[in-house]
């Protein structure tokens, strides 16, 4: 299967899971809603479990793109391309149940919640093989921001050492999550990763 017609049938799931819990979803309805046959979504996926692997892996993925972007696209300084990465982080977890559920370790009973770890796969498909490998936990999101962030962000010798940039970069993050779990007023999250981070954060 073509990797566009994968993501279709991805996007119907979606779809679906916005519209009725995860065990109401029918992988015969996703078929059909792709335009597709159950069993051409069964020979893609392996089960529904797979699929909601398939599902998780996508938007984790799509999540780390986007804190990609906020680093490089973000003002030059380190400290707003740090704020520019919190508010997406904050962002995205409100805008999709599934980034929220993954950034906090918080499953509702409306969500699929695959086991984190990976699971055995004889599947064809590259890609479904990388879904049924190990899933980002919380903690793992911390270090893969973490780390994308110190290497977007270690670009000048004016910068502090690795440390201090790694605890830095780590700090945003964890504030993030905690306005994923606590909301502050609109405009907060910039200003509470501004006001945290070290003066020094600014090449």
């Amino acid at each position: 299967m073509v990797p566009a017609a994968r993501e279709s049938l991805l996007d119907a799931a979606c779809t679906a899971l916005a519209r009725r819990p995860w065990s109401a979803v029918r992988m015969v309805d996703v078929a059909a809603a792709a335009g597709v046959s159950r069993q051409t979504l069964y020979n893609e996926f392996g089960s529904k479990e797979g699929l909601a692997r398939a599902l998780v892996r996508r938007e984790a993925d799509g999540y780390l793109a986007g804190v990609e972007r906020a680093l490089a696209d973000g003002p030059g300084d380190s400290r707003e391309r740090l704020t520019a990465t919190a508010e997406w982080t904050a962002s995205a977890a409100r805008g999709n149940a599934l980034v929220r559920a993954m950034l906090t370790g918080c499953w509702s009973e409306r969500l699929p919640s695959p086991a984190l770890a990976a699971v055995p796969s004889s599947s064809a498909v590259p890609a479904q093989r990388r879904a049924d490998g190990p899933l980002p936990s919380p903690g793992d999101f911390v270090a893969l921001v973490r780390d994308r962030a110190v290497a977007a962000l270690k670009v000048s010798d004016t910068l502090p050492d690795v440390t201090e940039l790694a605890r830095s970069c780590e700090l945003a993050v964890r504030l993030a999550l905690s306005c994923v779990a606590a909301p502050p007023a609109e405009g907060g999250v910039a200003e509470l990763v501004r006001t945290a981070l070290p003066r020094g954060l600014t090449a």
